[in-house]
């Protein structure tokens, strides 16, 4: 059955489908990056906010500003702006659901005035972001926005045409402005330690450079929420579409897949109204920090940790990493050792559930996470989701071996090649300058770790962490991940 308006009636009873009519709803959210973890998490929330009867006035535009957006576009536009949220698990209480709650997108290729317009109209009061770690263009050595990039020296240049995302806000942003329009709240809904506060440095850093009175008017009026937000979100394969279509007779373009589970923590600061998202589960707060110290560290971190061994052991998927107890005992010791220590107190959570929990999820058969979606872009994860927690234990003294056996691996998974002799692409904007660092197997330690965007100051200084890095390396090299795992574990045993 193709997924349409029309052919909403005729889908299988089992399948969820919005309680209301997509064209009762307007829209009150923008939303910059449309893609599966967006679907998955805010729009869902959205959606089920509507279902309940609610939020009718907050319906999502999509923007896209990447020419692969026009895909993403089309496939929508093809069936309604409708699409099937497929949760996939190892237990039966999984859901897959149709969500309307995306009611139109808009292309930057199709004219950036379009867009400009869009962000300016009074009856959007909330844009949000989903842009990668790495969008937010800040130097990670030293906090501050790489204002010399040539996108960014662009859009400064040409303030009514601009490419990027922080030259787009600022155009809207500055229209409504001059037409007396309240500004919105700018909604991070990146993996980020802080995010609403890195977009508030991103965006008033651009604003400064384009015009002072701008952002006097951006620092006073726009607020920022810090947000931390979790769901496994694997890239939507041609397996899982023909899983969804044999499975459930839906025929999608571009269905999402995910787990079960589901989390977003939310500080309760917006300038132009909101939607009641309490009512379907957010939890809102006055604080994130516990929250996303606690998720950044041990999910992101641990997948990290286990993602560039595990794929150069051959394997593909996260689960395949999970089946081997090897691993799980590694992941294990590096949360409980490593990572719980330097944790606060998060309200409402114990900790050792939520590691049990993260075992679980990381364990899921069914929604074959691919390893490529969390090696990806590690020149960018690196510095939010493993230096704090190395930097914090050269600080205590503590032990390094676990920690460094991280960047160990991906230095030896820059190379491109497996224990297998099977090579492969690394997926990340920077891939060439990163693997430029480890040309040259008897400089890698020199030259990656001097990388202070990526690494820091601590970690190149630190004596004890440079010769672990090192005797993890020549391991991998020598004996390989089974060996070296092994070695290391039996050390704390």
């Amino acid at each position: 059955m193709k997924l349409n308006k029309q052919n909403l009636s005729q889908l299988d009873p089992h399948i969820a489908r919005p309680a209301y009519s997509p064209s009762e709803t307007s829209q009150g959210i923008a939303h910059i990056g449309v893609g599966g973890f967006h679907r998955a998490h805010q729009a869902f929330y959205t959606d089920a906010l509507m279902n309940t009867g609610e939020g009718y006035d907050w319906s999502i535009c999509g923007i896209g500003l990447r020419p692969e957006d026009l895909g993403v576009r089309d496939a929508l536009l093809g069936q309604d702006y409708l699409y099937t949220l497929y949760e996939l698990g190892d237990t039966d209480d999984t859901e897959t659901r149709v969500i309307g709650s995306i009611s139109g997108m808009l292309l930057a290729a199709d004219g950036i005035q379009a867009l400009i317009d869009k962000l300016a109209n009074p009856q959007i009061r909330i844009v949000s972001l989903t842009i990668t770690e790495g969008g937010y263009c800040i130097d990670d050595s030293n906090g501050e926005f790489m204002a010399h990039l040539p996108q960014i020296r662009h859009d400064l240049a040409h303030p009514g045409a601009p490419n990027t995302v922080f030259g787009l806000l600022c155009a809207a942003l500055d229209k409504r402005r001059q037409n007396g329009t309240p500004a919105f709240t700018l909604m991070s809904c990146d993996n980020l330690p802080h995010n609403g506060a890195v977009a508030r440095k991103a965006l008033l850093a651009f604003a400064v450079l384009r015009d002072a009175d701008l952002h006097d008017w951006i620092a006073a009026n726009v607020s920022f929420p810090n947000a931390m937000v979790d769901r496994i979100t694997p890239m939507t394969s041609t397996a899982h579409r023909l899983q969804l279509h044999d499975e459930k007779g839906i025929d999608d373009a571009w269905p999402v897949v995910c787990e079960p589970f589901v989390q977003w923590v939310l500080e309760d600061k917006f300038v132009n109204g909101r939607p009641a998202w309490e009512t379907v589960g957010v939890q809102f707060t006055d604080d994130v920090t516990p929250y996303e110290e606690m998720k950044i560290k041990l999910l992101n971190g641990s997948h990290l940790a286990l993602t560039y061994l595990g794929f150069l052991q051959g394997y593909r998927f996260v689960h395949e990493t999970m089946n081997d107890p090897l691993f799980v005992r590694y992941i294990r010791t590096y949360m409980d050792l490593d990572v719980t220590p330097q944790l606060a107190s998060v309200p409402g959570i114990d900790l050792e559930t939520y590691k049990d929990t993260l075992i679980q999820r990381f364990s899921n058969q069914a929604i074959a996470d691919q390893l490529e979606r969390v090696c990806s872009d590690g020149s960018s994860k690196f510095p939010k989701f493993t230096v704090p927690t190395i930097n914090r234990l050269i600080l205590d003294k503590g032990n390094l071996d676990r920690a460094s056996l991280v960047v160990a691996a991906w230095a030896l998974y820059l190379k491109g090649k497996d224990e297998n002799g099977v090579t492969f692409k690394i997926p990340d904007p920077r891939a060439e300058f990163c693997q430029a660092l480890v040309a040259d197997d008897v400089l890698v330690t020199q030259r990656l770790l001097a990388v202070e965007e990526i690494f820091g100051a601590a970690i190149p200084q630190s004596a004890e962490f440079v010769a672990s890095f090192e005797h993890n390396l020549n391991s991998l090299r020598e004996l390989g991940v089974k060996k070296t795992l092994e070695n290391l574990l039996a050390k704390t045993a």
